[in-house]
């Protein structure tokens, strides 16, 4: 069983326990009905990857290549455009949140090339490793004077070098969540942002560390229960997954999905024993 598998049973086991249910919620279904959502508020997921700790889970497939392209959709490209998501990365589930101009406005990448915060990030750890003032914000209210599709959920990272005692560099991220819709995505931001940790220790030569997860509220929607209690219900698959990066790439700019490798992840008997699952947008 993977630590994911674990976290994720953990977290089903207590929104199923003690969640609430919201009373006027923003989002609503396809066809006009509002969706609720069983929630609970504050926890915690946290990685060794030194030990090859991994939030992937083997409950159900994950579109994981999909996930590394909108993660660099946002950060590489910094771009809020919905054709380049769809044709450079084959992603579509942002269409949604289209503004009318096929991008989702003053959000997300639109943010991280408003504020260089890629450039900054990697130019600060490199000439301050031991700074403690390494954060990437997507939450900047300015942004949101302005028409945007959806305020930023994963929102903030912040980076701190540990000099370990074994005299290895390690880099440990945390990544804040204000909202994540579990069932559906919980795995896959994880997954995205540990990948990002990857990528950023490479482009520093440094050794990837740690990796946490801070949610403030975490939700699944009332359409989505029956889905939890089949995956509560479902035995993990043996395996211990590990991402390997293209060794031959050492610049964060240069890194697409392709690049990424996952070792011990038997996707095809995931898929045979836990097989996916439908569950209905909120939107």
């Amino acid at each position: 069983m993977t630590k994911g598998d674990i976290y994720t049973k953990e977290i089903f086991k207590r929104i199923l326990e003690e969640g609430c249910m919201d009373k006027n919620p923003r989002p609503h279904y396809e066809d006009g009905t509002p969706a609720h959502t069983l929630s609970v508020n504050h926890g915690m997921c946290t990685y060794d990857l030194t030990k090859g700790e991994t939030p992937l889970i083997t409950l159900r497939p994950i579109a994981i290549k999909s996930s590394i392209g909108e993660l660099l959709w946002i950060y590489q490209q910094q771009s809020n455009n919905l054709d380049v998501l769809k044709n450079k990365y084959n992603v579509s589930w942002w269409d949604e949140w289209d503004i009318g101009n096929r991008t989702i406005g003053s959000c997300y990448g639109h943010t991280v090339n408003r504020y260089h915060s890629m450039e900054k990030l990697l130019e600060g750890m490199k000439n301050d490793p031991d700074g403690r003032r390494h954060i990437i914000s997507l939450w900047q209210e300015d942004e949101f004077n302005e028409k945007h599709g959806l305020k930023p959920c994963a929102f903030l990272t912040m980076w701190n070098v540990r000099h370990g005692k074994d005299g290895i560099d390690y880099l440990d991220m945390c990544l804040t969540q204000r909202s994540s819709d579990f069932a559906t995505a919980g795995c896959i931001n994880q997954v995205q942002y540990l990948v990002f940790q990857l990528m950023v220790a490479r482009h520093l030569g440094l050794t990837p560390g740690r990796f946490t997860w801070f949610y403030d509220n975490i939700q699944i929607y009332d359409r989505h229960i029956t889905q939890v209690k089949e995956m509560l219900q479902r035995e993990s698959v043996p395996c211990n997954p590990k991402f390997v990066l293209n060794s031959e790439k050492t610049n964060f700019f240069d890194f697409e999905p392709d690049d990424v490798k996952i070792e011990d992840y038997p996707r095809k008997l995931i898929k045979e024993k836990n097989p996916q699952l439908s569950f209905e947008l909120g939107i």
